[in-house]
């Protein structure tokens, strides 16, 4: 189904584009050997390459080239083998050299894809067109005096890729899925934390609206948004914003806007400069990239298994639906801890524990699926103390509960609290008939249609049993007693 805004003249069409900044994970920076490491006191990670110190000569890091190559590879997308560095020319405080070195028209990555799932359960292809590295700018401070700004230079030559997708996005809703995709693929990879609130990841979004069927109009470009969230936001406020324009007799103005995440809205930053106006030429001091194919096949050969192959291998391999893989795979840890939980045991009752229990008790102690309250390990032997008959279901969450709260192993706190499932046949059937004796009324409703009533009876024989009864035992004991 076609997404579209209604505006007071009829249906538009958002076409949406995304330019995602992806900190590179790297020890040193793109140019120079300088720390990376987020928090550090300002300027304390500036080397004279950062700072644009005269006679300074940029060398390139190896490993920043590999994590750019590992994108692209799993982003399905072309690797050129040859490729270079340009001079991006601007001026900004933050940004020493008034240049920044960034590739232009010969990038290292060429065209990929991204398959997006949306709510509906349906998916959508997405278009990469290009992936190119390029070093940071610095960070300007506006809060830290009433009338000065301040500069820190630890951000600048930080390695970044720039990852721009084609113009194919067409809702608020593919375009939150594009951009958490990319996350995820990229935190498989290991490339980038994709963290957005420390701003390792931040997106410029281009919108533009059309008629349906029409040819694309005047986009604008929302700069830095920082959340998904904000994303989708973005992307609505700016369509209706746009529709608003159309509809009105005006046209839309190429330029560069900021989103306003607190009033909803869009308002302008800059004109959009084209490319022609950074004065791109080639960095005199970097020569082209060569690659050598025997190196990408290694780095190929090492890649981790993606998130789709792996939510397709938890449906083949585990029998899981395609909503229950995607959940598990969404976060690689927690496809590790699923897996450590499914080996051995039943894997869709694995599977709602960790979704159902696990997931409850992450979120009301506010621990991370890294740091679980309770190991995968000791969930393990829970389950294994169900399959054995040890414990019932239910007696199994009161259980779950006590191994959160205090760590404990599950057999240590079956056996301390005498938690063991009753299955002695002989005391079942002496509890049902304690039952059905102080419910003879009830027995004789049963008896004459009231079928509804064997639930009541089942409830009261486990209270007897203090919940300790084999529920399945107390079932056929209660079938023949009532019979």
């Amino acid at each position: 189904m076609t997404y579209t805004l209604e505006g007071r003249t009829g249906a538009w069409e958002i076409v949406c584009g995304l330019e995602v900044h992806a900190q590179v994970i790297s020890k040193a920076k793109l140019f120079s050997g300088a720390a990376t490491a987020f928090g550090a006191a300002p300027n304390t990670q500036v080397s004279f390459v950062d700072a644009a110190f005269p006679g300074m000569l940029p060398v390139i890091n190896r490993e920043c080239v590999a994590q750019a190559i590992r994108t692209g590879l799993g982003l399905k997308a072309e690797i050129n083998l040859w490729s270079r560095f340009d001079r991006k020319n601007y001026f900004y405080a933050d940004l020493p050299a008034g240049y920044q070195i960034s590739q232009y028209q010969h990038p290292i990555v060429g065209r990929g894809e991204i398959v997006i799932d949306l709510a509906d359960g349906t998916t959508r292809t997405i278009g990469i067109t290009r992936l190119h590295l390029e070093q940071d700018a610095g960070k300007s401070l506006h809060d830290q005096h009433p009338t000065k700004s301040y500069i820190d230079l630890n951000r600048a030559g930080v390695a970044l890729m720039e990852i721009v997708s084609e113009p194919d996005i067409r809702s608020p809703e593919e375009a939150g899925a594009y951009l958490a995709k990319l996350r995820q693929i990229l935190r498989y990879l290991g490339t980038c934390d994709g963290n957005m609130e420390e701003g390792s990841l931040r997106a410029d979004v281009n919108v533009s609206v059309r008629r349906p069927g029409e040819m694309y109009r005047t986009r604008c470009e929302v700069k830095n948004v920082n959340s998904i969230r904000f994303v989708m936001q973005a992307v609505e406020a700016e369509a209706r914003r746009q529709i608003e324009v159309w509809e009105s007799g005006g046209e839309v103005q190429q330029e560069t806007r900021l989103f306003d995440p607190n009033r909803g809205v869009t308002r302008p930053m800059r004109s959009k400069e084209h490319a022609h106006d950074y004065r791109y030429f080639p960095d005199p001091d970097l020569l082209p990239l060569e690659l050598d194919p025997a190196w990408i096949a290694e780095l190929k050969a090492h890649l981790p298994e993606l998130p789709d192959a792996k939510a397709a291998r938890f449906q083949r391999d585990y029998g899981l639906s395609a909503y229950d893989a995607r959940v598990l795979v969404a976060e690689q840890a927690t496809a590790d801890y699923y897996e450590a939980v499914a080996r051995g045991h039943d894997p869709k009752q694995a599977a709602n524990w960790v979704m159902g229990d696990l997931f409850a008790a992450l979120n009301r102690t506010g621990r991370s699926i890294a740091d679980p309250p309770v190991p995968a390990a000791s969930l393990g032997r829970l389950l294994d103390l169900i399959a054995d008959d040890t414990i019932s279901g239910r007696i199994a969450k009161q259980v779950f509960e006590e191994m959160v709260e205090t760590g404990a192993d599950p057999v240590a706190i079956v056996e301390a609290r005498g938690l063991r499932q009753v299955t002695d046949t002989g005391a079942i059937d002496a509890a049902v008939a304690q039952v059905l004796a102080a419910h003879s009324d009830k027995v004789a409703e049963y008896k004459s249609g009231k079928d509804k009533l064997f639930g009541f009876f089942v409830g009261q024989v486990m209270k007897a049993m203090a919940g300790k009864g084999n529920p399945a035992l107390v079932n056929e004991a209660l079938k023949r007693a009532l019979s």
